[in-house]
């Protein structure tokens, strides 16, 4: 009997890619920013091929791992399946087509490149390097796919989606360059960095540029989460920020910190930042 439990339980286990569309590949991008290498997958929408003309929008998104692929994914299997919602909406044509970009996470160096402050972490310190990640983005990996893909500019053009930690990257990231970013997901952010640094950060911030912003958490996060989060979406409304115009704000009934909660959510997300034209 354990020999045939061991058996299911390694059998449950088995990574299953499960890629949609057409991806490309960027393998072992290097940076002399950050000093370090790591993976990128391009997703191009279905109209790509159909119209060689025709340029896109473009999503660049935290934590690649777990974007596209249960092979790559932090948990087995369990993926924001960003290349499936992106699939469906745009061939039902209830977005405006959109290429995403999933950078992979450096390992170890998530936490320091995603935080802009540096804070402890248990008994070590982290985080502090978002502004060398920020010119890793804008300086290396832009370039890269702005000339290897038919992207349009602008920040109208240009949004980044991140959760947790990723989710402070995307509200630094999109405060602090409006020139580029005007579109952003501050998924499940994990606003309780460095005793809520981001959260006086956005209430200092003019936000004279206002991003169409989408943020959310799921209320299984804990109260403080929960807390955090809502407090940040009366900030940028105090700010100007017109709901559901501007600002999407959820608070998720029942949803947890995790992979399965953003792939529900994903398709809502795109819907709202990237609204089908015309």
């Amino acid at each position: 009997m354990i020999t045939f439990l061991s058996v299911a339980m390694v059998v449950a286990q088995q990574r299953v890619s499960s890629l949609a569309g057409t991806i490309k590949r960027h393998p072992d991008f290097e940076s002399k920013v950050l000093r370090n290498k790591r993976n990128i997958l391009v997703y191009l929408p279905p109209q790509y091929d159909q119209d060689r003309t025709r340029r896109f929008q473009v999503l660049y998104m935290a934590d690649g791992q777990n974007c596209f692929d249960g092979m790559t994914s932090y948990i087995p299997n369990q993926e924001w399946q960003a290349d499936e919602a992106a699939q469906r909406l745009c061939l039902s044509n209830e977005i405006d087509p959109v290429i995403i970009v999933a950078i992979d996470n450096a390992g170890g160096a998530r936490a320091d490149e995603y935080l802009p402050t540096k804070a402890s972490a248990g008994r070590q310190q982290a985080g502090g390097k978002a502004s060398e990640y920020a010119k890793f983005l804008l300086g290396e990996v832009m370039p890269v796919i702005n000339s290897t893909y038919r992207t349009k500019l602008g920040p109208e053009n240009t949004g980044v989606c991140g959760s947790s930690f990723g989710g402070i990257l995307s509200l630094y990231l999109v405060g602090n360059h409006p020139k580029v970013f005007g579109k952003a997901a501050v998924v499940s952010p994990s606003l309780w960095w460095d005793n809520q640094t981001m959260l006086k950060w956005s209430e200092q911030h003019d936000w004279k540029q206002k991003p169409r912003m989408w943020l959310d958490i799921g209320t299984k996060e804990g109260d403080a989460a929960v807390k955090h989060t809502a407090a940040l979406a009366d900030i940028l409304t105090k700010k100007g920020f017109k709901p559901d115009l501007d600002l999407v704000y959820l608070a998720d009934p029942g949803a947890e910190h995790n992979e399965k909660a953003w792939a529900r959510r994903f398709p809502m997300m795109l819907k709202f930042l990237f609204p089908k034209k015309g």
